[in-house]
């Protein structure tokens, strides 16, 4: 076997890293956002070059072992997808169940379109990707996807391809359970189709709570009353604590008891009469209008809609009311 002496190796990667940079530039099916997220993921980790293993060392000790989902149940797969097979990136020629078990052992990201083989985990033979292994005839999976280069064995989640979004979701197919929005560039529950609020390119943003880039997230995403989108699980733990959105702070139910409530209890418990005149220039978060509310400690109704999810503005003491308009 010819040996690659350490400067050697370094020159290689190198310019393996500089390719892959360019691959990634060049690569129309990604957003903006994917491809700056990919670079950065490259570049940042370029100086553990050192500690990479041997580039001969294509296929690691586990690589031929048996991954499952579901050991007693004897599913094959990993903790993210069920399938017959394991894929070989081709950024590093190592075999991985899927490409989230890649990255979470990787200093780089894979490209998944980029992924020419798969090992069957039935006979261990590493062939080119594709449904059906050709040694043994066994299924990869019930739905693959030569695009995307995407297994799923899994006979409780439907798959499709989305030709509008460049990859695979989840859900039956398009004008069955899902429709693409071309303003917002996502795919939404045909209930939401007439109702949503667009907002363009909606999803390629990272979720507001947990930071994770939405588009390419594997985690269920919903777009809220107000039109943004946030992973289902951070929006369920998020109401616990709040009714507003976390990024236009609009109110995400119907608040109108709550409110009424607010205003009972100012009512049973007037401001003391040094603050009676106060006056505060308020900004409706639900209607976008500004009006002039009686100051209050806590809460200041809009004008407008009734509404108490507001932002004060400003305040102005007796001398200087003259400023606001009267209420």
């Amino acid at each position: 076997m010819t040996t690659v002496n350490h400067h050697t190796f370094n020159m290689l990667h190198q310019k393996k890293l500089r390719e892959q940079i360019l691959e990634i530039h060049q690569n129309k099916s990604l957003c903006l956002k994917e491809k700056s997220i990919r670079m950065q993921s490259l570049m940042t980790h370029q100086h553990t070059i050192q500690s990479l293993p041997n580039p001969h060392h294509t296929l690691t000790a586990l690589s031929n072992e048996k991954s499952y989902q579901d050991e007693e149940k004897n599913i094959l797969g990993c903790p993210h997808y069920q399938r017959n097979v394991k894929i070989q990136a081709d950024c590093c020629q190592k075999i991985f169940p899927c490409r989230h078990c890649h990255d979470e052992n990787s200093d780089h990201a894979m490209v998944r379109s980029e992924i020419k083989n798969m090992l069957c985990m039935v006979c261990d033979t590493l062939q080119p990707a594709g449904q059906y292994c050709k040694t043994c005839n066994t299924r990869a999976s019930r739905y693959y996807c030569h695009q995307c280069k995407f297994w799923n064995d899994s006979p409780d989640h439907p798959t499709y391809h989305c030709d509008a979004c460049g990859i695979c979701r989840q859900g039956k197919g398009i004008g069955i359970d899902f429709h693409h929005c071309e303003k917002c560039n996502v795919c939404l529950t045909m209930s939401a189709k007439d109702s949503h609020k667009c907002i363009e390119r909606n999803l390629e943003s990272d979720c507001p709570i947990c930071g994770e880039y939405m588009f390419t997230s594997t985690t269920a995403v919903i777009v809220m009353v107000c039109g943004h989108g946030i992973h289902k699980t951070c929006y369920q733990q998020h109401i616990q604590n709040s009714y507003q959105c976390p990024i236009c702070l609009k109110s995400l139910r119907d608040m109108t008891f709550y409110f009424r409530q607010l205003q009972n209890e100012m009512e049973r418990q007037p401001m003391p009469l040094a603050y009676q005149n106060y006056r505060s220039l308020v900004f409706c978060n639900d209607c976008e209008q500004k009006s002039v509310a009686p100051y209050h400690f806590f809460h200041h109704r809009c004008q407008s809609c009734s509404s108490f999810n507001t932002t004060v503005l400003k305040t102005e003491i007796p001398d200087t009311a003259h400023y606001l308009p009267p209420l």
